[in-house]
């Protein structure tokens, strides 16, 4: 062979090695930005991510799940909102991945590792400056579902502006969600501890009346709820400027859905907050988009619910923040804003999974002027074929908190754009000093 054939030989071979992926120089970091949120020590996902020797042992599994794009499960359509936080992988992002185990998962060099992200332990944003909990343990009864509210002190002594919240479940293997109340009139603790046992009994929400004007100016004035938690959610601090008010001498009221399914154990469930370190221009509070009357009939298999809204007169909004939820038989989920012939999706999940829900935070908070109309679209299958149907035989479903029931639902957290706030953390409600 010609001498300029070895070398073009061997200059073609070279650039295949060097074109082949590793795992120090290309893999470790879409892995510790796409992945590691959840494969970490103690963390929910089944084993970590963290090191060759971790991603080499799980190589045929990851393969497996990145080919099919069930991992990451990142849930919103791309191109149908923009969240901070997104961990779904590109199509670059997954090519690599997918290359690096068909080159036989090459380490490369341990000096192009990226620096080890900061641990944080349980707590996802680092240690939270309040942590509260169920003041008892509280054991779960061995039935399907339990409602159950627990009443915690929120202990402070003066207003708080809350830009991030983390409930941490003491049981993951039995709690099904965690909604968060704020009770500001002491209603709570006329219900809690009556049966004997720590909390109170309660379905649809938490047992009082959260409003007690009951209109949309009480609404405003009161925040109703701080968050909560479902499964596969991560935490996502507020933009700057942007807060929740939780003042002084209030009460958490944690209503935790538990479904032990047949296998009792005891939970306490704690809550971290993390408070504003910076002015409050803007106060975020929690709104649902929600049909409780609808009624899914056995054997449909596209069975569409829907919702809406039309931002009044003068209360133009942003949308900080949207969290769409439904149970078994949800298959696609999509909140849409219109204002004249323009209309855009909010969120839009085409393959929901009740396991892997979010509190999807926007990038940028989107615009919802007056006359904004805001819809709702929810699609369930109700039929054998949907393997994650818990009826058996299949029956008509309704609204209703059980795992066998369902719900349409979107919480989105809004800002009000007249509501240019001159607050400090230490000055919450803008008093004069």
């Amino acid at each position: 062979m010609r001498p300029l054939a070895l070398i073009f030989l061997f200059c073609t071979a070279a650039i295949g090695l060097s074109a082949q992926p590793t795992f120090s120089g290309d893999v470790a970091p879409i892995m510790q930005a796409k992945c590691q949120g959840c494969h970490r020590p103690g963390d929910i996902a089944p084993f970590p991510l963290m090191t060759y020797d971790d991603a080499s042992t799980w190589a045929d599994d990851i393969q497996r799940v990145v080919s099919q794009k069930i991992m990451p499960p990142w849930k919103p359509v791309p191109g149908h909102g923009d969240f901070r936080g997104d961990y779904g992988l590109t199509d670059a992002e997954r090519q690599t991945i997918l290359d690096w185990v068909a080159a036989g998962i090459p380490q490369g060099d341990p000096a192009n590792m990226p620096s080890p992200l900061p641990e944080t332990g349980p707590w996802q944003l680092g240690d939270p400056d309040l942590v509260l909990q169920m003041a008892q343990v509280f054991t779960v009864p061995r039935k399907q579902d339990t409602y159950r509210c627990f009443v915690i002190p929120s202990g402070l002594t003066e207003d708080k502006w809350v830009t991030g919240v983390q409930v941490l479940p003491g049981n993951k293997q039995i709690v099904h969600h965690v909604i968060l109340y704020v009770d500001q009139t002491g209603a709570s603790d006329k219900l809690d501890g009556q049966d004997g046992n720590p909390g109170y009994d309660c379905y649809g929400g938490p047992g009082f009346d959260l409003f007690s004007g009951g209109n949309l100016i009480a609404a405003l004035n009161l925040t109703a709820s701080l968050g909560g938690w479902v499964p596969g959610s991560r935490v996502q601090p507020l933009p700057d400027g942007v807060g929740m008010l939780l003042t002084k001498d209030s009460r958490i009221v944690m209503q935790v859905h538990y479904f032990p399914n047949g296998r009792p154990g005891p939970d306490q469930t704690q809550i971290g907050l993390y408070f504003a370190k910076t002015p409050i221009q803007q106060r975020m509070r929690y709104f649902p988009l929600v049909n409780t009357t609808f009624k899914i009939p056995p054997g449909d298999s596209d069975y569409h619910v829907t919702d809406s809204f039309t931002v009044p007169f003068f209360l133009d909004a942003h949308a900080v923040q949207i969290v769409p939820h439904m149970h078994l038989l949800g298959r696609k989920i999509r909140v849409t804003a219109t204002q004249g012939d323009q209309s855009s999706d909010m969120v839009y999940i085409d393959d929901w999974d009740f396991n892997w829900q979010g509190f999807y935070t926007y990038k940028t908070a989107v615009a919802l002027p007056a006359g904004t109309t805001v819809k709702l679209t929810c699609e369930f299958d109700n039929t054998a074929d949907n393997a994650k149907n818990p009826n058996d035989p299949l029956k008509v479903v309704t609204w209703g908190e059980g795992t066998q029931d369902e719900m349409c639902l979107a919480f989105m957290g809004l800002t009000f754009d007249r509501e240019q706030l001159t607050m400090t953390s230490r000055d919450p409600l803008g008093k004069k000093k």
